[in-house]
């Protein structure tokens, strides 16, 4: 659980995810491998690489792996660092009347109202000029305080702001970060206050690729405090079981693999996200590394498993309607196996099966849902992996509610069954 609250706190931004996931993994034993040299990997081995700063691998190999193509398998487990945000835009300064605001866009499908009124800092990471123009220097940056805020305006003003559901993210939804005196430049007071947070000048910072987040802090509520209430849940909950489920005892028979992905949230379409070919290139160069044959490999693909890690909607007590009529699902009752017709999950009947009977083999509570008949939800990591991984396989996520607001609500026990399950997963 510590692991799980820790990366909710410091997991502002996709970069800071992977930063705290190299310290944990360096902790547990895993050796940082450099995706643009030779890779070099034994047996028994633990490794994790990062391709890109928001995104991540790990993997445990076998001491067995490899030498046995009856038994030889790759268990795979994937889960997204991003989350809906505001991602601040090129030239960010302007000022209104008196105020200094900064420019932003949505990231992801953000429950937009939530975002009101919050204390918001700043991270993500800044790129400096290096030493040739093909090797700029990333630096990962973080304000460790609350720069902006998006005040809401009052009803007084607004009488119908209470049925409101829509805003215009250009005009409404501008963040506010002080007022404009003499001493501040107009069109450059964010510039300059990354220069001095960075111990640069100016004119060294090049560009960026910077977040708000929501600075409020994780906590443990409810009469019995059987919930986390906290931002990020979506998707943190999966991306600290993955992190913790890679430290077990892995089988030695098997390749295991967690890979943590950016841009999920808007379509995993990019060189970090789950719809390039990382993943694949990973399983080859470990293939090369350990003098495997192609064939050899893709029987182990065969015969592993691909496993699809994201949050669930829970049944809300306010809006029944919203869920199946048959296939409720509640906090505290155990993580998700998410089926849909549609293929927009991963699982089918035999990889539910699969999970429900590990489940059923350590006590470990699980449900299964489908999504109202016209509702059909998000997709996740597990298709896109899949159409060129053609791997059986199973999405699973803890149950939530306010699921994409700057504050969603989890339960304890969910994360523990989930962790559970993801430690049983890879040491069968």
């Amino acid at each position: 659980m510590q692991v799980f609250m820790d990366l909710l706190e410091q997991g502002r931004a996709p970069y800071q995810v992977v930063s705290y996931g190299k310290q944990f993994l360096k902790e547990q034993g895993f050796v940082e491998l450099d995706f643009k040299q030779p890779m070099k990997i034994e047996r028994g081995g633990r490794y994790m690489i990062a391709p890109y700063p928001s995104m991540l691998f790990a993997f445990s190999v076998g001491a067995s792996f490899g030498t046995n193509m009856q038994k030889d398998a790759v268990r795979i487990a994937m889960a997204h660092t991003d989350f809906p945000c505001f991602k601040l835009k090129s030239k960010p300064e302007y000022t209104t009347k008196e105020y200094l605001q900064v420019n932003v866009e949505p990231y992801g499908g953000m429950l937009k109202g939530t975002w009101f009124d919050r204390p918001l800092g700043l991270a993500g990471k800044v790129m400096l000029a290096g030493e040739d123009a093909f090797t700029p220097k990333c630096v990962i940056f973080d304000s460790e305080r609350a720069l902006f805020t998006i005040p809401s305006l009052a009803p007084h003003m607004d009488r119908g702001a209470n049925n409101k559901h829509e805003y215009d993210m250009q005009t409404e939804l501008q963040p506010v970060t002080g007022m404009l005196t003499e001493a501040c430049s107009r069109n450059g007071f964010l510039q300059e206050y990354l220069a001095k947070e960075l111990n640069v000048d100016a004119d060294e910072i090049l560009s960026f690729d910077l977040f708000l987040y929501n600075m409020d802090h994780p906590e443990c509520i409810g009469l019995t405090e059987e919930f986390v209430s906290a931002p990020r849940i979506d998707n943190l909950a999966s991306v600290a079981a993955l992190l913790e489920g890679i430290t077990v005892e892995t089988n030695t028979d098997n390749l295991s693999v967690i890979a943590l992905f950016d841009n999920e949230e808007i379509g995993s379409r990019s060189k970090q996200g789950a719809d390039s070919l990382l993943l694949r290139e990973l399983l080859m160069r470990i293939k090369d590394s350990l003098q495997l044959t192609e064939e050899a490999l893709q029987c182990a693909l065969l015969r592993g498993f691909l496993l699809s890690v994201d949050g669930a909607h829970a049944l809300h007590p306010n809006y029944t309607a919203k869920s199946d009529i048959t296939n409720e699902v509640f906090l505290t009752k155990g993580p998700v196996i998410k089926t849909s017709a549609s293929q927009r999950y991963l699982s089918d009947s035999e990889g539910t099966a699969v999970l429900m009977q590990i489940c059923k083999e350590k006590n470990i509570p699980y449900q299964v849902q489908v999504n109202r008949s016209g509702m059909p939800g998000g997709q996740t990591l597990g298709p896109i992996a899949a159409s060129y991984l053609p791997m059986q396989g199973a999405d699973l996520g803890i149950p939530m509610l306010a699921m994409h607001s700057a504050r969603e609500l989890a339960a304890a026990d969910d994360y523990a069954s989930l962790r559970a399950l993801i430690g049983a997963y890879f040491s069968l």
